[in-house]
């Protein structure tokens, strides 16, 4: 950062500013840049709001940078040459962008405990009184020419940055925002749902939702009326609700029904819609779904919360060796890698982190996926779309055109993908896609069964890996305990824990978790590799209980095993294992 001082300290602008303001032609006229004759012409020019060194310089007099450095040297002011200076992006995200574009100014960073910021107006206190103000520290103003400080808005802020911010400012602040337009007839049954009263109610029941990390929201009819059931870690939780809002039960499923751009007469047959909203300043993509029930209508909304969810290796519950050998796998170059588990199990959220982890600016990844749930910056998705051909199997057929190095295929659901993504990984791609089995070694019989060759099957995975998800236990009020032995699972590794000497954990409840014990959730693993064995056995067609015997014997840790660490590391409970995974034999 270049700063060009006349003075030793700029602080002393304050006090000579204040003496300074009607004396910029004289200034000017002081330093030789404008002639007693040429100030004269150009006073008689201006009007009583304009300054004589902008008139002048608009007239092509002299150069703005110049009558700067004259205006700095008499008030005791450093000047800046923007184009060389690093800006600080920390104070650029904490500095209010509406005093940015309202008064031309541009912070540029901190100096013992000062304010930095170029300005092209020496002679205006306000700007730099209101920084001030809503930063808490003093100012010291540098001086930059406007079209430097335009150029360094746009650089740092992005073009038409001014015009969004000045539509931000008319928007009435709410909570909870539809970020698309409604369609309504006009019809009296359209307007009886969009009441104010109704509207509220709904909004509640989202920003409700929202704020309980739900990842569903269950409307159900029920003869007594209406229910509603939050869907928080995988657990249902009923919701308390007034009693009056039985009433308003055909209103809620009409009004949502309006959001989702539903038909809102059609009461007999399931549909499916979608809703954009902002909630918290969050954006929330809501998929809406509807089926008719004896008792009226049911709705399930799957929320998803991109901006909360954080996706990213260190963070699914992959830990030590199981994560150093995982890293190693993605980062084949061709083959085939598959998460195996049954919905809601975190596979795509396994994938995605896989993604982000190999991810650079060298590498190519296309995904097919249906749906997509999350935008991936810089990898290319595509939207499966059965109804008009797009399906997994079609798509990847022209991925493959595009010259990808990474390929990601959301399901396995036939043959004809399954045999695709043999043919990819074949062709020297690496693959990644999801299986529906129990466990991981069950994914190559699986694909044997779909009828694919064996011997293709055992050449090109490369590794399986299936996954649950447990229940992380509330960090601000989990419970110790000493367990005794009869009380435990057979396989409990009773001699790890005793050898740790420390207590294990339950759930207890507080503010923070809303009472409920519990925190998020993170994976269990079970990773199978493809060894010599496990090859040879798949290439021979033998059974899934074969290949579990032999990923075991090679050192396969299986989803109980890598539970039950959780369990000693405390950061879920015996109950919550017992519930997610099947006993190991033994």
């Amino acid at each position: 950062m270049r700063i060009d001082r006349h003075t030793p300290s700029p602080l002393p602008f304050l006090t000579a500013h204040t003496a300074a303001p009607m004396d910029a032609g004289q200034i000017l006229v002081k330093h030789g840049l404008l002639s007693t004759e040429q100030l004269a012409e150009v006073s008689r020019a201006s009007q009583s709001s304009e300054r004589i060194d902008r008139i002048a310089v608009a007239r092509g007099l002299l150069r703005e940078v110049d009558a700067l450095q004259a205006m700095g040297a008499e008030l005791g002011l450093a000047t800046i040459d923007l184009e060389t200076a690093e800006i600080d992006p920390q104070l650029l995200a904490q500095f209010p962008q509406k005093l940015i574009h309202r008064h031309a100014i541009f912070p540029v960073g901190r100096r013992n405990g000062s304010l930095l910021i170029a300005t092209s107006d020496p002679l205006d206190l306000y700007p730099m009184d209101e920084a001030s103000a809503a930063m808490d520290c003093p100012v010291v103003p540098l001086l930059a020419t406007r079209q430097e400080i335009t150029s360094c808005t746009t650089e740092h802020l992005g073009v038409g940055s001014e015009t969004i911010e000045g539509l931000l400012a008319q928007r009435e602040e709410d909570e909870l925002e539809l970020l698309s337009g409604i369609p309504t007839d006009g019809s009296e049954l359209g307007e009886e749902f969009q009441e104010a009263s109704v509207v509220r109610l709904v909004n509640e029941i989202l920003i409700g939702a929202v704020d309980a990390r739900a990842s569903d929201v269950h409307i159900e009819s029920q003869g007594s009326g209406i229910k509603i059931r939050y869907r928080i870690d995988g657990q249902l939780h009923p919701q308390p609700m007034p009693p009056e809002i039985h009433q308003f039960q055909s209103a809620i499923i009409s009004r949502l029904k309006i959001m989702a751009r539903l038909n809102i007469a059609e009461k007999r047959l399931p549909q499916d819609g979608r809703i954009k909203l902002r909630v918290h300043n969050r954006e929330v993509d809501v998929r809406v779904s509807i089926i008719p029930t004896i008792n009226g209508e049911g709705i399930v909304m799957r929320l998803l919360d991109r901006q909360a969810m954080e996706i990213s290796l260190d963070r699914i519950g992959m830990e030590g060796e199981l994560r150093q050998r995982f890293e190693e796998l993605i980062r084949l170059p061709h083959g085939i890698i598959l998460v195996t588990g049954p919905t809601g199990s975190g596979k795509t959220t396994t994938l995605y982190s896989a993604l982000l982890g190999i991810q650079n600016e060298n590498t190519k990844i296309i995904t097919t996926e249906d749906p997509v749930e999350y935008q991936l910056e810089g990898i290319n998705q595509i939207q499966v779309h059965a109804k008009i051909g797009l399906t997994f199997a079609n798509s990847l057929r022209s991925i493959l055109r595009h010259d990808p190095d990474v390929v990601l295929v959301g399901e396995i659901r036939d043959s004809e993908t399954a045999e695709n993504a043999i043919q990819a990984s074949l062709t020297g791609h690496l693959v990644f896609s999801t299986l529906h089995t129990n466990d991981a070694p069950s994914a190559f019989t699986r694909l044997t069964d779909m009828g694919v060759e064996p011997f293709l099957v055992a050449s090109t995975i490369e590794a399986v890996i299936a996954q649950r998800l447990v229940r992380t236990l509330c960090p601000d009020c989990r419970q110790s305990y000493s367990p005794r032995r009869e009380d435990l699972p057979h396989d409990f590794p009773w001699a790890e824990y005793e050898s740790q000497a420390q207590p294990l954990y339950r759930e207890r409840g507080c503010r923070n978790c809303r009472e409920i014990g519990f925190a998020g959730r993170q994976g269990i693993f079970e990773l199978c590799p493809t060894t010599d064995s496990i090859r040879q056995l798949a290439h021979d067609g033998a059974s899934s209980w074969k290949l579990r015997q032999a990923a075991i014997a090679d050192g396969m840790r299986t989803l109980r095993q890598d539970a039950w660490l959780k369990v000693l590391a405390g950061t879920t409970t015996v109950e919550e294992v017992i519930r997610v995974t099947k006993g190991d034999k033994g």
